[in-house]
């Protein structure tokens, strides 16, 4: 995964938060992760794993294909 895909990826996570009315308390508790791993999504450092990925997914009502962004 690209720099550019992985920002464009915590660029869609944030949206999808929003239009779920989530927090970043509400993803670290579903996800069982610390507030800086969600940061580092949510600013392209970093992606979940496949595992977060997944439970984001249901989170958010979506695929994980949906969440990932690839160019």
């Amino acid at each position: 995964m690209t720099y550019s895909e992985m920002i464009k990826t915590g660029a869609r996570i944030r949206g999808l938060m929003e239009s779920n009315n989530l927090s970043v308390a509400d993803l670290e508790a579903a996800c069982g992760c610390s507030h800086q791993a969600v940061y580092y999504w949510l600013s392209g450092k970093a992606v979940p794993s496949v595992d977060n990925l997944l439970i984001l997914a249901k989170l958010f009502h979506t695929t994980v294909d949906e969440i990932l962004v690839s160019e």
